[in-house]
């Protein structure tokens, strides 16, 4: 269709992703199932704090990642605004291209953004909405940048959103800012960072003690013209490895900007990545300021560290959750003294999983897909003492009288760098320690009272 024209042949022709033997995968919708292209791609995309963003659709789909992500900014809250066409049956059958130009041109006038990114959605794809071109027209006649953002729910899972909206960047704002600019690369982009309850703040400190600067932030606390500026980076660093890989392979071979997969859960990890981004940047000078930051931090982690590790001696913890944190965790609970018997993977790339084997082994319990009875079955069966999962799998943990730590982007606590390995560590102390487990022992009243109480 017309509307989705823009997107990579190899993303959306199934032939190419599964082999010809086997038909397209049919639709799984919701959240569990790994969510929507759609639905990827505002993830990446609605941390742009500053930027308008424009969902091209039904009313239902504005709500679809808006406010449900912890991503924090420091300053603009344009993005948090839930703009949106709100298509009517009227708006199906006769088309609505001149609704979204009205729209466009509305937050233009009303709220001045650096940029409005628009997104289509299964609805408006199906119709043949000619979104490119709308927004095209519109950034002649207004003189900003309105970026089509294709990726419709419809063709496939979130993690392809995610991709999309990398190559929305690379298309449209990468690169677009300051190209004129004489001064010599530096400082390092992070991608696929969000920000998840402030952890990008605590990672910049980090790296701003060691020498290292941050040029782009992708797209957590982003700002757009900050983003247009991340091909004069030295060095880029992929937080979030299923997101925006491919993101970072096209800035390699356009910019010549090498990066790195790495982490900031655990201390490890951390310092692992903070290594790194000194190597790539060969600077003695950096690399001699990370050694000195990291052997200080791993001495203080380790020293307040040691009343935890007292604690979780002996504890199994069953790990449901994606991507990057399926390993990444892994290497933060193994730090703490805590087993990991099961994990998760369906939102893990292969790469991914070869970590995972790398830090537990063969033996541990791989999750392909969720549902909260395989997760029940993997405590039960491999004598489990905590779930550390997204939110979704808070009450069903709880009703099943099992301690829970909630891991996903919907948390308010930060867990990356040195500081929030110690964090993690504290709120597993509380999950396990809580005194609602002492009155879950208790016999219930009727059990208690015995005869007596039944007559």
């Amino acid at each position: 269709m017309e509307a989705t024209s823009k997107i990579p042949a190899h993303d959306t022709n199934c032939l190419n992703l599964y082999p010809k033997s086997q038909a397209c995968p049919r639709p799984k919708p919701g959240e569990s199932a790994g969510g929507c292209a759609f639905d990827g791609a505002q993830i990446t995309l609605l941390p742009i704090a500053d930027a308008a963003h424009l969902v091209h659709g039904p009313a239902a789909c504005i709500a679809n990642s808006w406010e449900s992500r912890g991503s924090l900014s420091s300053g603009p809250r344009l993005s948090d605004y839930g703009f949106g066409t709100a298509l009517s049956e009227r708006d199906i059958i006769f088309g609505a291209e001149g609704k979204l130009a009205a729209g466009i041109d509305y937050i233009a006038e009303r709220f001045a953004p650096p940029a409005i990114f628009v997104y289509a959605t299964c609805v408006t794809a199906l119709i043949g909405e000619d979104l490119d071109a709308v927004c095209g027209e519109a950034t002649s006649r207004l003189g900003l940048p309105v970026i089509p953002v294709n990726s419709p729910g419809f063709i496939g899972s979130k993690n392809l959103g995610n991709r999309l909206a990398g190559e929305a960047l690379m298309q449209y704002v990468i690169g677009r800012s300051e190209l004129d600019d004489t001064l010599p690369p530096s400082g390092v982009n992070l991608l696929g960072e969000y920000n998840i309850a402030g952890e990008m703040w605590e990672i910049e400190k980090l790296m701003n003690r060691a020498g290292l600067s941050i040029r782009s932030r992708i797209t957590g606390d982003g700002r757009f013209k900050e983003i247009g500026r991340a091909h004069r980076a030295r060095v880029n660093m992929v937080v979030c490895s299923r997101a925006l890989l491919g993101l970072a392979k096209r800035m390699e071979q356009s910019y010549g900007i090498p990066f790195f997969e790495g982490s900031f859960y655990g201390a490890k990890e951390t310092s692992y990545s903070l290594r790194q981004m000194a190597y790539l940047l060969n600077d003695r000078d950096t690399e001699l300021k990370v050694d000195r930051l990291v052997e200080r931090e791993e001495a203080r982690v380790a020293e307040e560290l040691k009343p935890y590790r007292r604690l979780f001696k002996g504890k199994k913890a069953v790990l449901y959750t994606g991507g990057v944190k399926s390993w990444s965790v892994i290497s933060a609970l193994n730090e703490l003294g805590i087993s990991v018997v099961g994990v998760g993977t369906n939102k893990s790339t292969a790469e991914d999983v070869g970590r995972i084997v790398d830090r537990i082994g063969e033996n541990a319990e791989f999750i392909a897909e969720g549902g909260a009875k395989r997760i029940l079955k993997a405590v039960k069966d491999r004598k489990a003492d905590m779930i550390i999962a997204g939110g979704r799998n808070m009450y069903v943990s709880l009703k099943e009288r099992i301690p829970f730590v909630d891991i996903n982007q919907e948390r308010h606590t930060a867990y990356a760098g040195y500081d929030g390995l110690l964090r993690l560590a504290e709120q597993i102390r509380h999950a396990l320690q809580h005194p609602v487990w002492k009155l879950a022992e208790r016999a219930a009243p009727w059990e208690e009272a015995g005869e007596a109480y039944e007559r």
